[in-house]
């Protein structure tokens, strides 16, 4: 007996759909659904809210939160030159774990339901509505809950005067990736930087989606060998 393919319903929640799709669902989130407004994840208003973060909240919470914890660090007496060179090392820091953490766990293979139905609210959403403005940056919440174990390890590894001006580096990377993840998505760029980076990113998007990991920048695409070449590009397109 030949087993039904299962088809998702897209006029309901889709949360608890995509695990059955099995081993079709890697080819169907790369699919692309491009709207700008997002289809519904969970019957529950409450965890339906709890899915959703304008982008502009990013800054707001999460900037003032960088300039407490480098405050911490002066007056532990290091200097400005010195918060500012911690700082930067975290922000290169930041963008190796942006490379990391996108390709090795955001583009991870699945096909049982639920591992299925985990990538999707991690990413797979995003792939399969790339255009969705309230699903493109990371929720508070969450970001709250893993800076906990991370402040912890950079205690670990760092020196107390230290150690808050290497995460408020981290972060501050975030808050740039993050900002600069949703303008690659919703702005118009001319500065031919920005121009180039939306390019770059929506390539990783509709052309070539195992190469271009970096969002904020393509450094460890070149490092690791995973940067897609012109003729790659053109061939998909």
């Amino acid at each position: 007996m030949v087993a039904e393919r299962f088809t998702v319903d897209l006029d309901k929640p889709l949360v608890f759909q995509v695990g059955h799709l099995g081993e079709e669902y890697q080819e169907w989130i790369h699919q692309p659904i491009v709207c700008v407004e997002g289809p519904r994840f969970f019957q529950s208003d409450f965890w339906e809210f709890l899915t959703r973060t304008v982008w502009w909240a990013i800054p707001t919470i999460w900037l003032p939160f960088v300039c407490y914890v480098l405050s911490i660090s002066a007056r532990k007496g290091l200097t400005f030159p010195q918060i500012g060179l911690i700082v930067a090392f975290g922000v290169l820091t930041w963008t190796l774990l942006e490379y990391t953490l996108h390709r090795f766990l955001f583009h991870i293979k699945t096909k049982s339901y639920w591992a299925n139905t985990a990538h999707y609210l991690l990413h797979g959403c995003h792939h399969k509505h790339p255009q969705d403005g309230l699903r493109l940056v990371f929720p508070p919440t969450a970001t709250a809950i893993l800076l906990v174990p991370l402040w912890k390890l950079l205690h670990l590894l760092a020196t107390p005067a230290t150690a808050p001006a290497l995460l408020g580096g981290i972060l501050f990377g975030y808050v740039m990736y993050d900002c600069t993840h949703y303008y690659l998505h919703h702005g118009q760029p001319k500065e031919p930087t920005f121009k180039h980076l939306k390019k770059y990113h929506l390539n990783h998007h509709f052309r070539i989606q195992n190469k271009g990991y970096g969002i904020t920048s393509s450094l460890w695409d070149k490092v690791f060998g995973t940067l897609p070449g012109i003729k790659a590009a053109e061939k998909k397109s």
